[in-house]
């Protein structure tokens, strides 16, 4: 049987692709996500059978993670890898935002990642597993009033900080930065730019740093599409 892989936010965009790409390595994949229909829609075109799991529930619920890592390892005993992937940004700047939705954003960004984290290490201890964090380009650099680069930076942070908690465990931590992506993220925003990556580019970089030997832990990768300058 193959390796076992938790991904949060795994309906669409990212997410979805890189389910995709590990269920054609062989792992076994579960992917969380809020919204049921999305969930089974990805579900009917993955044509998986029994190595995917799709769970509905909040990434920033403490009660939410906790059952869908209880899910996963009562389903397949094990957990060797986990993705951090679910998030949001908002369009505007924080002026323009409305606190509750800044709210959302920083639970979803921050504490999400934090939770999964929390929750899977035990498993990923005994396991020797992996953790790969989605950050962002916006999470090493700033612009003007972007709070979503805020709780990227944050993220960033998380990585380093769980990196030097469970690097001696045999435990693995990769934070995955990228610069513009063609995902959804842009539909409330006019339409992709003509310079981006795609999530399937994202998928492989992720699968490369999950598919380090034992030993190797490559803790940073920063991938813009060639012409992004910021």
């Amino acid at each position: 049987m193959g390796p076992v892989t938790l991904i949060t936010g795994g309906s669409t965009g990212i997410g979805a692709a890189t389910a995709r790409a590990l269920l054609k390595e062989g792992h076994r994949v579960a992917v969380t996500g809020r919204d049921a229909d999305k969930l089974a829609a990805f579900a009917a075109t993955a044509g998986a059978g029994e190595r995917l799991l799709t769970i509905t529930g909040d990434t920033s619920d403490e009660h939410d993670v906790a059952a869908a890592v209880r899910r996963v390892v009562d389903t397949w005993g094990r957990l060797d890898n986990v993705i951090a992937n679910a998030g949001f940004s908002l369009p505007g700047n924080l002026e323009s935002h409305t606190p509750e939705d800044m709210r959302a954003m920083v639970l979803t960004n921050v504490l999400g990642p934090a939770l999964l984290v929390r929750e899977t290490l035990p498993q990923l201890r005994d396991s020797k597993g992996r953790i790969v964090l989605m950050g962002s380009v916006a999470g090493v650099r700033h612009t003007p009033g972007n709070l979503y680069s805020v709780t990227k930076w944050a993220v960033h942070a998380l990585a380093e900080n769980t990196r030097l908690l469970v690097g001696q465990d045999g435990v693995g931590v990769t934070v995955v930065a990228p610069g513009v992506v063609d995902t959804p993220f842009w539909d409330e925003r006019g339409g992709s730019p003509e310079t981006a990556l795609t999530a399937e580019q994202i998928a492989n970089t992720i699968v490369f740093a999950l598919n380090q030997p034992a030993g190797v832990d490559i803790n940073h990768i920063t991938m813009r599409p060639t012409g992004q300058l910021g």
